[in-house]
């Protein structure tokens, strides 16, 4: 089965994305996992845009709206046991209408939590983290690399998380 990972853009910039090649600054990290995983402990992050409605804020799209090739690259903590109807989310560049309806379909901390008690996997880390994925046009990820990424990685090294699952929007 082919995959058309262009389907849903514009022809444009589907076009524009066909046609840019990408050299990756750095090699993509492979790590096998350190033990099997019904003895991990398993870490949520997610590029979705999600935010605890009344604790933390959302992520700044009334910037975006104004400077279109900006995109906020602070994250948010979600906390593993939120409820359905704690959720928000900002992002301008997909319809969060069935996450509003589902958190699981995006960041799946209900259906982890289950694994949990099924014993199929160790542990789930109390909080998940969120970004909001949208990065600018042309993506400026430096901040990501630079502050967010490393201060997140900390939080989950020092919850001793053994692996993360990346659910992106």
């Amino acid at each position: 089965m082919t995959v058309d990972s262009f389907k849903f853009l514009p022809r444009l910039i589907a076009l524009y994305y066909q046609m840019t090649e990408v050299h990756p600054e750095t090699p993509i990290p492979w790590t096998p996992l350190p033990r099997p995983l019904s003895e991990c402990k398993i870490g949520l992050v997610t590029s979705g845009g999600l935010f605890q409605e009344g604790v933390e804020p959302a992520f700044d799209l009334e910037r975006e709206v104004y400077e279109p090739t900006w995109g906020d690259p602070t994250y948010r903590t979600i906390p593993s046991d939120i409820r359905q109807d704690q959720i928000g989310v900002a992002h301008l560049h997909y319809n969060p209408q069935d996450v509003l309806q589902d958190l699981d379909i995006l960041l799946p901390v209900h259906r982890i939590q289950e694994l949990v008690e099924e014993r199929r996997i160790a542990g789930l880390a109390q909080r998940a983290y969120s970004f909001m994925g949208y990065q600018g046009f042309p993506p400026d990820s430096s901040q990501w690399r630079q502050v967010y990424g490393p201060q997140v990685a900390q939080e989950l090294i020092n919850e001793r998380v053994d692996c993360v699952l990346l659910t992106p929007a």
